[in-house]
């Protein structure tokens, strides 16, 4: 894929990722405590538990001070069955007692200060700042990973090397907009193993890369 491709292949991203449910997190973008939240509560979950999860929590409580009045057990039982739920619930108790304590109860609108709070990863910061604040910022998680090294447009190993890879080329009017895209087409067709390759309205674009068995 040639650089310049990236925009054509926005622009069939928009048109496609209709079709498909938005990703959790975007849910609640309306606000930068319940992005951040319920990112913490996406890691290594299936997007219809996040989202269940998030609305009894947010239903029981949605600012840092209340959910400070919830006893651990239960934030642990309105989250469950989210993968790690009392890792969770403990860490979503420490983030709210750092907002409290140091940020006056604000989110941080920046990623350095983001990661400054425990449990906190460039994932979530990235996704923190985009959605809750829509400023610039590239979130990578395992799918814009993925399909970024499959379309040929990054050649990385890791997420953090993706990141910094799309932060030197990919043009900043898709920076907030590019997680969403395609974490929706890969969660939907472009999949870790055995993509849609013969339905992917980018296949023109795709160098294929890593695509050993496709449908």
């Amino acid at each position: 894929m040639k650089d310049s491709d990236i925009h054509p292949v926005v622009r069939i991203l928009r048109r496609e990722i209709p079709q498909w449910k938005v990703p959790v997190v975007g849910h609640y973008a309306d606000d930068p405590f319940t992005v951040l939240i319920s990112c913490i509560l996406s890691l290594r979950t299936k997007d219809a538990t996040t989202q269940a999860a998030s609305e009894r929590l947010f239903a029981a409580a949605r600012t840092p001070q209340t959910i400070l009045r919830l006893p651990l057990k239960r934030i642990e039982k309105l989250i469950f069955p989210v993968g790690f739920y009392r890792t969770k619930a403990r860490v979503i108790h420490g983030i709210c007692r750092d907002l409290l304590g140091r940020f006056g109860g604000r989110v941080p609108d920046t990623i350095e200060e983001l990661l400054t709070l425990k449990g906190v990863g460039r994932k979530t910061a990235n996704l923190t700042v985009t959605l809750g604040y829509k400023k610039p910022g590239i979130c990578v998680d395992v799918h814009v990973h993925r399909i970024s090294n499959r379309l040929g447009y990054v050649k990385t190993k890791t997420p953090e090397e993706t990141e910094t890879a799309l932060r030197a080329k990919l043009p900043k009017k898709y920076w907030i907009t590019f997680n969403d895209l395609l974490v929706t087409y890969g969660q939907n067709l472009c999949t870790p193993t055995s993509p849609w390759c013969s339905h992917c309205a980018l296949r023109r674009y795709c160098a294929r890369t890593g695509v050993s068995r496709s449908r």
